[in-house]
């Protein structure tokens, strides 16, 4: 089997996950400037077989764009692009960046790892990425 990709993207910084080969257990990767996503994933994708490409898509609690909304859809489209052999699935982000500070915590992560952005960037990506596969089994 090949692995799945889950991206947290952000206008900054962009936090990535990816299951192991068997698609069981999400791990966090890691963040990149959101600039050189496709460039990173071109890379990864040499080494790496990934059969589904997984983006969070910000919305509000009533369904309305929130202000990433417009560039997390951007990020599809080239995504789309680059990779059109791959899909594109989007995948509901309400409360990760929430839910990954809550886990450092209970991680017994010290304040000064729970401060590094990207760290809540790629545990957020990780959430999103193992509530895909649990949802997937049901």
């Amino acid at each position: 089997m090949a692995r799945i990709i889950c991206i947290d993207y952000g206008g900054k910084r962009t936090g990535i996950a990816v299951t192991d080969p068997l698609q069981i257990i999400a791990t966090p990767l890691t963040t990149i400037p959101s600039a050189t996503l496709i460039t990173f994933l071109k890379e990864y994708i040499t080494k790496e077989a990934v059969e589904l490409i997984l983006i969070g898509e910000p919305y509000n609690l009533d369904q309305t764009a929130t202000h990433a909304t417009p560039l997390v859809l951007k990020a599809i489209e080239q995504l789309k692009k680059n990779f059109s052999t791959i899909p594109i699935q989007t995948v509901d982000e309400q409360y990760t960046s929430k839910m990954a500070s809550k886990a450092m915590v209970e991680m017994g992560m010290k304040k000064k790892q729970r401060q590094i952005k990207g760290n809540i960037d790629q545990i957020a990506a990780t959430i999103m990425l193992q509530t895909y596969l649990q949802e997937r089994t049901i």
